[in-house]
C-alpha cells in the first residue's frame, strides 16, 4: 500500500501542497487500494474513477498555477450510498433502486465538488439506512477491516469501512439513531453526527427526516472537523437547515479543558457493557481529570425510554418518505402485474428487503387510525422530555460521555435472527438524534480480541467547536486512534 494513504487528510493535503505526490497520483493510489483488497471488504457498491479523476486533475491545474487551494482539495472521499451524485448510481443499497442514476447532486455533493475533492466511489450502507450491522445491505455484506468475520456497524458500515481500511481518506455517512458513530466505534476511526439542521439534508434519500443527519469519517478529529466545514452550511433548499455562519472548527481544538465539566451518564454505565468497554470509558474519565477536567455524575433517567420513541417515530417517518417507491416514476417495477394495485404491492415486496418491510409495517401500524395519539403523539411527547433532561443536563456539564456502543463489532450473522437484540445495539447513540444534540465516536482502546472501542461525547445544539475540542484533547492523550486496521 502506498504509505501516503494511512496519513490523515492534513499531512496528505501537505503533501500535495509541498509537490511530494499529485492529486491525480494520490486518487489513483486510492483505486489501487480499493482493487487490491475491496474483494475482502465490500465497502463499495459502484466506484466512481472518472468523476473522481476529473476532480483531481482540477487540483493539480491549481497547485501548478501557484493558486490556493480550497479545504480538503484532492482528499480521497467515499460517499454514502443514499447521497445524490450526477450520473453515478444512488441505490440506498436496495433492490427497489438498483439501477437508479440520479439526475441531481445532493448539497453536500456539490460542497465536495466545490471544494474539489475526489469523491472515489458510493458506500455500502444498510438497506435505506436501516440498521446497525450494514448486513442489510441488498447487495453485499461489509466486513469489518480489523477481523473480516465482523460487522463493521451501521447503517453507515461501508463509509467507516472504507476510511479504516484505507482506501479513502475521508467518507459522509448520515446519521438517524447511531449510524454514524456505532461503526466509527466498531470500525476504530473518527465518526462526528451534527446538529440537526447544521448539514443540509437536500439529496439524501430519507430514512426518518425528523432525525436524519449527515456528517464525517476521518481517521483523526482535525480531519472530520474540517469535513464538517466543507458541508456546513444554510440550504434553502432544505427547509429544515439551519442559517447560521459557518465555523472553521479546526481552529479551536487546542482550547483549554482546566475546570471543565465532563458529564458520565450513569444509565450509560450500568448493566450490559463488555468488562474492557467499561475499562475504556474509566480510561477516558482519568484522562479528563488529567486535562484539569471535572466529572460529574449526571443521570438522564428518560434515556431508558429512547429505544421504544425511536422505533415508533423513525418507522412512523420511514412508512411515510418511502411511499414514493410504488414501480410508477423511478426504480424497480415488477414485471407480471394484472392491474394497478397488484402492480403496487409486488414491485414493494419484491423490491424492499425484510428489514425495510418490517419498518414501514411497525409505522404504518403506529400512523393508523385510532392508534396515532397511542403510539406517534405519545412518542413525540416523550421525545420532548428526552430532550428536555438533555438540556437540564448541559446547564450543569460541558459535556457528556459514554461508551458509544455496549460491546465491540460482533460476528456477522450473530443477530441477525433477533431484531431485537440489534435494535438494542443503538442505546447509547439514539438520545443524541431524538434530542438534535452534536455527538462523536473517537476511537479509545481495544478488547482482549484486538477490536477497537469507541468513546461517544455529546454537547448542546450548536456546540460542534466545543465538541471537537474535547474530542482532540482526548485524541491527543492517547494514541489509540494511531492503530491501523491490518488488512
Amino acid at each position: 500500500m502506498n504509505e501516503l494513504l494511512k496519513k490523515s487528510a492534513a499531512e496528505q493535503s501537505k503533501a500535495l501542497k509541498n509537490k511530494e505526490i499529485s492529486a491525480v497520483e494520490l486518487t489513483n493510489a486510492a483505486f489501487d487500494r480499493i482493487d487490491s483488497i475491496e474483494g475482502k471488504i465490500g465497502a463499495f457498491n459502484s466506484l466512481t474513477k472518472e468523476t473522481a479523476l476529473n476532480t483531481a486533475k482540477k487540483v493539480d491545474e491549481k497547485i501548478a498555477k501557484g493558486e490556493e487551494l480550497p479545504l480538503l482539495a484532492g482528499i480521497p472521499l467515499a460517499l454514502k450510498d443514499n447521497m445524490n451524485l450526477v450520473g453515478s448510481k444512488t441505490t440506498a443499497s436496495s433492490k427497489i433502486l438498483e439501477n437508479f442514476v440520479s439526475p441531481f447532486n445532493a448539497t453536500v455533493t456539490e460542497k465536495l465538488l466545490g471544494n474539489l475533492v475526489p469523491i472515489v466511489g458510493k458506500a455500502n450502507l444498510d438497506e435505506f439506512a436501516m440498521g446497525s450491522s450494514n448486513e442489510n445491505s441488498a447487495f453485499n455484506k461489509v466486513h469489518n477491516p480489523w477481523d473480516l468475520n465482523k460487522v463493521p456497524g451501521g447503517s453507515s458500515g461501508g463509509s467507516a469501512a472504507s476510511v479504516s481500511s484505507c482506501e479513502a481518506t475521508l467518507a459522509l455517512g448520515s446519521d438517524t439513531g447511531g449510524s454514524i458513530r456505532l461503526p466509527a466505534s466498531f470500525c476504530g476511526i473518527v465518526g462526528m453526527k451534527p446538529t440537526y439542521g447544521r448539514v443540509s439534508r437536500y439529496g439524501l434519500i430519507a430514512f426518518a427526516s425528523s432525525l436524519d443527519q449527515i456528517g464525517p469519517f476521518a481517521r483523526t478529529v482535525e480531519d472530520a472537523a474540517n469535513l464538517l466545514e466543507v458541508i456546513s452550511g444554510h440550504d434553502p433548499k432544505d427547509s429544515t437547515s439551519l442559517d447560521l455562519p459557518v465555523e472553521h472548527y479546526a481552529d479551536n481544538l487546542n482550547g483549554d479543558l482546566k475546570g471543565k465539566k465532563v458529564g458520565v451518564i450513569k444509565e450509560l454505565m450500568e448493566e450490559g457493557l463488555m468488562p474492557e468497554v467499561q475499562q475504556a470509558l474509566q480510561n477516558a474519565i482519568e484522562t479528563y481529570k488529567k486535562l484539569g477536567c471535572e466529572i460529574v455524575e449526571i443521570s438522564l433517567k428518560k434515556l431508558k425510554y429512547s429505544i421504544g420513541i425511536y422505533y415508533i417515530l423513525a418507522t412512523a417517518e420511514c412508512s411515510s418518505n418511502l411511499a414514493r417507491f410504488d414501480g410508477v416514476k423511478y426504480g424497480y417495477r415488477t414485471k407480471d402485474a394484472q392491474n394497478l394495485l397488484e402492480m403496487y404491492t409486488k414491485t414493494r415486496a419484491e423490491g424492499f428487503g425484510p428489514e425495510v418491510k418490517r419498518r414501514i409495517m411497525l409505522g404504518t401500524y403506529a400512523l393508523s387510525s385510532g392508534y396515532y395519539d397511542a403510539y406517534y403523539k405519545k412518542a413525540q411527547q416523550m421525545r420532548a422530555l428526552v430532550t428536555e433532561e438533555f438540556n437540564e443536563a448541559f446547564k450543569q456539564v460541558d459535556v457528556l460521555i459514554s461508551p458509544t456502543c455496549p460491546n465491540t463489532a460482533f460476528e456477522l450473522g450473530a443477530k441477525a435472527s433477533d431484531p431485537l437484540a440489534m435494535y438494542l445495539t443503538d442505546i447509547a447513540t439514539i438520545g443524541c438524534n431524538l434530542a438534535g444534540i452534536p455527538g462523536i465516536s473517537v476511537p479509545a482502546g481495544f478488547d482482549n480480541t484486538g477490536m477497537p472501542i469507541g468513546l461517544q461525547i455529546l454537547a448542546p445544539q450548536l456546540q460542534e467547536t466545543r465538541l471537537f475540542n474535547f474530542a482532540y484533547k482526548f485524541e491527543q492523550a492517547n494514541d489509540f486512534y494511531k492503530k491501523l486496521a491490518n488488512i
